[in-house]
C-alpha cells in the first residue's frame, strides 16, 4: 500500500479518477487555527480537519495534550468529512506534513487501508502550479466504519521498558530532548534511555521525505533494528537483521511532545521498512506523571 503521493499524481487522480477524499490538516502548536487559511485557498475537493477537536481526545493532564480520540468520536468526524469504506484518502498540511501525519496515523490505526500523505504538502502543490480553491464547500456525509488497533501503540510503562530494552526514539527538536528548553510541558528533558531523532531530519530542503534507503540508514545509525515491514513481506531471513524487540509486533517505538510529530516520524520509519509503535501520550503525559524519571543532556541516560 502506498504511503506518499506526489502533487502531479494527485492532480491526475482528480482528473481521471478514482477521486480520493482529500483532508486539509493545517495546524500549528499555539495556533492560530488553520480553518481561515483553508478558506483562503485549499486543494480542490479538500475538507478541513481540526486537529485539536477532531484528531484528539480531551482528558486529564496525565493523559497528555493530544490523547487518542474515542473511536466513536473519530468515526463521527470521519463521516462528517465524507469518508466511506474503501475510499482512498489523501492528507496534507502546510508544515511538511508534521500535522497531517496525525490524520494518516489515526486513520491507518482505525483500519482505513489506503491513506496517503501529499509529499511536500501544500508547498509541493503550489510549486507544481496547481489550482487552489477559496471558500468552503458543503460535504456529503459518509458512512465509513472504523475499527481500532491496526497499528501498535505504547503506554507509559511500555515506553519505559522499550527505552531500556529496545529502541525508543524522541522525535522532538534536540534542544527539547536535552532539556535546554521546554515551552509547554511541566518538566524538561526526555524519557531515560530514549534516543534523540528529530523528525525534521527525515525531510529534504523542499519538505519532502528523504528516499527510503536514506531514511533506513538514518534509523539504523540510531540503533533501530528489525526485519521491518518490507523485509517481513519478503519472508524470514530476508534481511539478516534480528529484531530488537522479539515477538512485540513492532521494531521501534516513537514519541514526541503530544503524539503529533511522533506520527510524522512513524511515517518515516514506515517508509524505511520498519514497523513503529507510537506512544500517544508522549512527553506531555510522561512529564505529568511525577513518579516517572527524567533524563537531560545529549546522552540517552538510564
Amino acid at each position: 500500500m502506498h504511503t506518499l503521493i506526489s502533487a502531479v499524481d494527485l492532480a491526475a487522480l482528480l482528473v481521471v479518477g478514482p477521486t480520493p477524499r482529500i483532508l486539509d490538516v493545517r495546524w500549528k502548536l499555539g495556533g492560530p487555527p488553520g480553518r481561515a487559511e483553508f478558506r483562503r485557498g485549499h486543494l480542490p475537493g479538500a475538507v478541513y480537519v481540526d486537529l485539536d477537536s477532531e484528531l484528539a481526545g480531551h482528558g486529564a493532564v496525565t493523559d497528555g495534550r493530544h490523547p487518542l480520540p474515542a473511536l466513536t468520536d473519530l468515526q463521527d468526524a470521519a463521516r462528517g468529512w465524507g469518508l466511506n469504506d474503501g475510499d482512498t484518502v489523501v492528507v496534507y498540511d502546510d508544515l511538511g506534513n508534521m500535522s497531517a501525519a496525525r490524520a494518516w496515523w489515526l486513520l491507518r490505526h482505525a483500519g482505513v487501508a489506503d491513506v496517503r500523505l501529499l509529499d511536500g504538502g501544500l508547498a509541493a502543490w503550489r510549486a507544481a502550479d496547481l489550482p487552489l480553491l477559496a471558500g468552503e464547500e458543503p460535504v456529503v456525509p459518509g458512512s465509513v466504519t472504523l475499527t481500532p488497533g491496526a497499528l501498535p501503540t505504547l503506554d507509559a510503562a511500555a515506553a519505559a521498558t522499550l527505552a531500556r530494552d529496545g529502541v525508543l526514539l524522541d522525535a522532538r527538536a534536540a534542544e527539547r530532548y536535552r532539556g535546554d528548553t521546554e515551552p509547554i510541558d511541566p518538566r524538561a528533558g526526555h524519557i531515560p534511555g530514549a534516543v534523540s531523532a528529530p523528525t525534521g531530519g527525515n525531510l529534504d530542503a523542499e519538505g519532502r521525505f528523504l528516499p527510503a534507503a536514506e531514511l533506513r540508514a538514518r534509523f539504523e545509525v540510531l540503533g533501530v533494528r528489525g526485519r521491518g515491514a518490507a523485509d517481513a513481506a519478503a519472508g524470514p531471513g530476508a534481511s539478516g537483521i534480528t529484531s530488537a524487540v522479539p515477538d512485540a509486533g513492532f521494531d521501534v517505538g516513537v514519541y514526541c511532545g503530544s503524539g503529533v510529530t511522533a506520527a510524522h516520524e512513524a511515517v518515516a520509519l514506515t517508509l524505511a521498512g520498519f514497523t513503529p509503535a507510537l506512544y500517544p501520550g508522549s512527553w506531555s503525559q510522561w512529564s505529568n506523571l511525577l513518579d516517572r524519571p527524567v533524563a537531560t543532556g545529549d546522552a540517552p541516560g538510564h
